[in-house]
C-alpha cells in the first residue's frame, strides 16, 4: 500500500507543479496573517503564490473523480458493444481508477490519523 501513497503523492506534486497563478482565497482556505512568509530575499525565488494545501487536495480528488467517470464511460461503452471500446481497455482503466481511490482512501486515514495525533498530545 506504501506503492500507491507514494504514487497519489506523486500526482498531487505534479498537479503543485501544473497549477498557475491561483485566485484569490477566501473563508477556510485564505492564509492565515501568522503563516510563514514567502522567501522574498532569496535569490532565484520566483515570488509567485503557491497553491494551498486545500487547492493542491481538491485537484487531486478531481482528478480521481475523473479516472471513475472515464472508467464508467467505457464500462458503458463496451456493454453496448461501441467499436472503440475492447475489454482491455475497460479492465486497465477500472484497475487504474481503483488504484487512485484506494490511494485516496489512504491519504485520508494517514490524515485522520494525524489530526487525531495532534489533537491528542498533551499541551
Amino acid at each position: 500500500m506504501s506503492h500507491s501513497v507514494d504514487s497519489i503523492l506523486n500526482q498531487i506534486r505534479s498537479y503543485q507543479g501544473q497549477m498557475g497563478p491561483t485566485r484569490p482565497l477566501a473563508g477556510a482556505d485564505a492564509p492565515r496573517s501568522d503563516a510563514i512568509p514567502s522567501p522574498g530575499g532569496i535569490p532565484g525565488a520566483t515570488g509567485a503564490a503557491t497553491p494551498s494545501f486545500g487547492a493542491t487536495l481538491r485537484n487531486a480528488l478531481e482528478g480521481v473523480n475523473g479516472a471513475q467517470a472515464r472508467t464508467g464511460e467505457l464500462v458503458r461503452a463496451f456493454e453496448l458493444g461501441e467499436p472503440g471500446a475492447d475489454l482491455a481497455k475497460v479492465m486497465v482503466a477500472a484497475q487504474h481508477s481503483q488504484v487512485a481511490f484506494r490511494a485516496t482512501v489512504e491519504v485520508r486515514n494517514r490524515l485522520v490519523q494525524a489530526y487525531q495525533d495532534v489533537m491528542n498530545m498533551p499541551l
